[in-house]
């Protein structure tokens, strides 16, 4: 059986949300939640991978471990990475049978080797805002100050949470970002970032359809985010948990996971899982636009067999039960990326994009 030609993928085990994506000392280091042991779902670690093109990815020894009492059922899950005074800060939900779901940090001089806070967990219990489910820190400096959003519910609705630190290690408890019933009674993976002059918060949606992202464009005054525009521009059944993150060009790039929820895993193979095509995330006519790295872009195509373009309306062919999706607007372009079992299919330069397996 071939392997991937453009997607990562774990040498072994099991693979699911990117984490704690970073541009550090010359690499794009990326993270991920990693049952090393086999290829399912169970103690979480953190699988580690680097790469200098965002194309071709070296695996690394794993990162983090579920090796402390505070992380002793469930182990270590998603959380993120930020550079601070030349060391690098990994921040992760840690899991155990006393406290439940807490946010702890790691550190590295080297980006290879990590020290778990003695002071972990630096966060010990979801606010009265939240409740168990409070998981995926995810920190970014915006502004001059150090922020941090957690995705969890209350009472059946969704919610993510505000936090913001001067030291990375004390965080002070803000409030409720936003909240939706609407959307589940738990986001996951939030992310919360600037891109130009706009704010953008986005989060992973559990519901029937769990497998969709939510992008919402707004207003930020330093605790209150005032949504103004709402985008779900990837569209595909098998896309979920982004996560985005700027590189030392100054441009901000997303990674999601790729799976076939439907199907299980083949028995000759020894892993499962992947990450898209790295993506650069932009704003212009008012939309979040998703679309290829520009090292990946010599990777398109114009048309492929599985793809079929009728007026306003993309089919795909072998992607059932999902197989197609109707655009609303005009279909200026197509490019397509495929490799030997998955399709990227985006529309008008990554207005919309729809994510399959074949």
């Amino acid at each position: 059986m071939k392997r991937f030609k453009y997607h990562f993928e774990p040498k072994h085990g099991w693979m699911n949300d990117p984490n704690g994506l970073i541009y550090f000392k010359g690499k794009y280091h990326a993270f991920f939640q990693h049952n090393p042991k086999e290829p399912k779902w169970g103690p979480m670690h953190w699988g580690h991978a680097v790469s200098e093109d965002l194309i071709h990815w070296e695996e690394l020894p794993i990162a983090l471990k579920p090796d402390t009492d505070y992380e002793d059922d469930g182990g270590c899950f998603s959380g993120s990475a930020v550079e601070k005074d030349g060391i690098m800060y990994l921040f992760y939900t840690s899991v155990s049978k006393s406290l439940g779901q807490t946010q702890s940090v790691a550190t590295s001089e080297d980006g290879i080797n990590f020290k778990k806070y003695e002071g972990n967990p630096v966060i010990t219990e979801p606010p009265c805002d939240g409740s168990g489910d409070f998981r995926d820190p995810k920190v970014g400096f915006i502004d001059g100050k150090y922020y941090m959003v957690v995705g969890s519910g209350k009472d059946g609705v969704g919610k993510v949470l505000l936090y913001k630190s001067e030291n990375l290690l004390n965080w002070e408890y803000i409030g409720v970002l936003y909240e939706n019933r609407d959307y589940g009674k738990v986001f996951e993976c939030p992310d919360f970032f600037k891109i130009g002059e706009d704010f953008v918060l986005m989060f992973s949606k559990m519901v029937p359809d769990m497998n969709k992202t939510q992008f919402i464009i707004g207003d930020f005054d330093g605790e209150k985010f005032y949504p103004k525009y709402f985008q779900a521009p990837e569209n595909g059944p098998q896309f979920y948990a982004p996560q985005t993150f700027c590189d030392g060009n100054g441009r901000r790039i997303l990674i999601a996971w790729f799976y076939n929820w439907e199907k299980k895993p083949e028995p000759r193979l020894d892993f499962a899982g992947a990450f898209t095509i790295p993506r650069e995330v932009k704003i212009y006519d008012g939309k979040i636009h998703l679309f290829p790295v520009d090292r990946a872009r010599r990777l398109l195509k114009s048309e492929d067999k599985s793809v079929k373009i009728c007026k306003d309306t993309v089919i795909m062919r072998g992607a059932r039960p999902f197989n197609k999706f109707c655009f609303k607007g005009e279909i200026k372009s197509v490019h397509i990326l495929r490799d030997e079992k998955a399709v990227e299919v985006f529309i008008n330069d990554g207005e919309t994009s729809y994510s399959y397996w074949l």
